[in-house]
């Protein structure tokens, strides 16, 4: 039996490679966005850990001037990666310093991502006041 419209059974006739052609490029159609979101988000986590590895070392900066009665706030926005920002308390005889920043996305539709590093260090002996 021939399928309808196929006059004299040329569909059979064909081999098996050239009735399939043109599949490849179908399933590419179909799977490349996924691929594309997969590619975005793997970037994007890249930077995520290195922005935050940049928080940690900027928190620490931070804490430990802060704890030596220097200016923890702006040691911490020396090492602090763009567009970071800087807080420092002080809490007793500890000194704590966060450090948030955005992380970069890579695709425009992917949500904004903001991550943090926080150090808490002890406040020196003889300091007489931690500065913030």
């Amino acid at each position: 039996m021939t399928p309808p419209g196929d006059p004299g059974g040329v569909t059979r006739r064909l081999p098996r490679v050239l009735r399939e052609r043109g599949s490849f490029t179908a399933e590419l159609a179909a799977g490349l966005p996924a691929l594309m979101l997969l590619l975005f988000a793997g970037l994007t986590s890249v930077d995520a850990v290195a922005t935050r590895a940049g928080c940690a070392d900027a928190a620490r900066e931070a804490a430990l001037a802060a704890s030596r009665g220097e200016s923890g706030v702006s040691a911490g926005a020396r090492h602090a990666p763009a567009g970071a920002e800087v807080t420092v308390t002080v809490a007793g005889d500890r000194v704590i310093a966060t450090v948030r920043a955005p992380v970069r996305t890579v695709g425009a539709r992917l949500p904004r991502l903001t991550v943090s590093g926080v150090a808490v260090a002890a406040v020196e002996p003889g300091v007489p006041g931690p500065a913030q």
